[in-house]
């Protein structure tokens, strides 16, 4: 259990998720990110300068990614502040909050600043000379699509995981179908009344189009509208399946950013110095080949008993979801309603960047907890490598 990490209350923010090949598609992801944290923290009157520490997230291959955490931290203004790439799959954005939260508790650092970014668009394609080969014929890896179609250890692609798990626990298409819609539902919640829950966090990503022009990323993008009639005409991804396109979640790009500090620091910083952030907790756990969703109940299970609660205690609960199976299955292991968390959004709707996911997902998660008055947050999320890490925090209102 941790006692010292806290995170001021609004010192974080997320860009809205663009589709796959949308409005982000051609911005290198680190330096877009570090150019929005650079206006956001802007926004704030906050020095970069501040920071003795930068944790970059990322999985996707970038231009100068080999110069990472110093060259991101350079770019927000903090031209001493040295820096560390954190790529841990879809659970960076928590194993790089908890690095941050580690490095302050052990008093390694004092003002942190953690910034989760990806490209799912265009990604790249890495090629290897092979000399030996058949007429040198090279060794190529696509660093999207290759990734989701095959784990190089566990032999299937992530859809096919899901699918294991879902046989194995005797989920149905038809809840796989009802979970969507729910998720969906709890999404609009988010765009009620001109998406005032989205704006608590959200901050936009700007683009230049053309030396004259710039257009900025102000809401979600490519979120498809859904409905339990659309759903039941779809046909499972694979045979026999019981995910849908509909029932599973869609690349995206995007960026987060959090700040993670000593308690005196989050309260100076905090828009409302009422409310205390404090990390409490990490989670983690690898499950066996091919079974990916399966692995966020051992990891739930371990940030819960390291903050010595238990679930009923959490207020509020946020999954990375990429499958609609993997919430049908961590409801039913957890003992928990399946309809009763990933209130105002998850990535089953939202979409996936991979780095930045997770980070929005907490970042929402603290915003509803203080919506509900306070209390301990649980976030748990799968990863690549049939692994998945957890998070408990914990929002005190006064």
């Amino acid at each position: 259990m941790l006692s010292k990490a806290f995170i001021p209350y609004r010192g974080y923010y997320s860009t809205p998720f663009s589709r796959w090949q949308g409005t982000l598609a051609n911005e290198n992801s680190i330096t877009l990110g570090a150019e929005t944290s650079k206006k956001w923290l802007a926004s704030k009157d906050w020095d970069a300068k501040m920071f003795d520490y930068l944790i970059l997230g990322i999985t996707v291959g970038q231009p100068k990614m080999f110069y990472g955490g110093p060259w991101a931290s350079a770019l927000i203004g903090a031209t001493d502040t040295p820096g560390l790439l954190v790529s841990q799959a879809c659970s960076t954005s928590t194993t790089g909050i908890f690095q941050a939260a580690a490095g302050i508790e052990t008093g390694l650092y004092t003002n942190a600043y953690t910034l989760m970014v990806d490209r799912c668009s265009n990604g790249p394609h890495t090629v290897w000379p092979n000399p030996p080969g058949p007429g040198g014929q090279v060794v190529s890896e696509d660093w999207v699509m290759d990734h989701f179609s095959l784990d190089p250890w566990g032999g299937a692609a992530m859809i096919q995981t899901a699918e294991n798990v879902a046989k194995e626990a005797g989920i149905k298409r038809e809840q796989c179908d009802e979970v969507t819609m729910r998720r969906y539902e709890q999404y609009l919640d988010a765009l009620a009344d001109d998406r005032a829950f989205q704006i608590r966090y959200m901050f936009p990503a700007e683009v230049n189009v053309s030396r004259k022009k710039t257009i900025a990323l102000e809401a979600d993008e490519g979120v498809m509208e859904t409905t339990a009639e659309g759903l039941a005409r779809l046909r499972p991804v694979l045979p026999d399946g019981v995910t849908t396109f509909g029932a599973q979640t869609h690349p995206a790009d995007g960026n987060c950013a959090v700040v993670v500090t000593s308690r005196e620091k989050a309260a100076e910083l905090s828009t409302d110095p009422n409310i205390a952030i404090q990390v409490v907790s990490y989670g983690y756990h690898r499950t066996k080949k091919a079974h990916m969703a399966m692995a966020v109940v051992p990891a739930a299970q371990m940030a819960l008993e390291k903050a010595g609660i238990s679930v009923s205690e959490a207020s509020v609960i946020k999954t990375h979801n990429p499958f609609a199976a993997n919430d049908i299955y961590m409801a039913d292991q957890m003992n928990i309603d399946v309809n009763g968390f990933n209130n105002y959004g998850s990535s089953l709707i939202f979409g996936h960047p991979q780095a930045p996911t997770a980070g929005r997902l907490i970042i929402e998660g603290i915003e509803e907890a203080v919506l509900k008055g306070g209390g301990y947050m649980l976030f748990t999320g799968c990863a690549a490598g049939d692994t998945a890490g957890a998070m408990v925090l914990k929002i005190d209102t006064w």
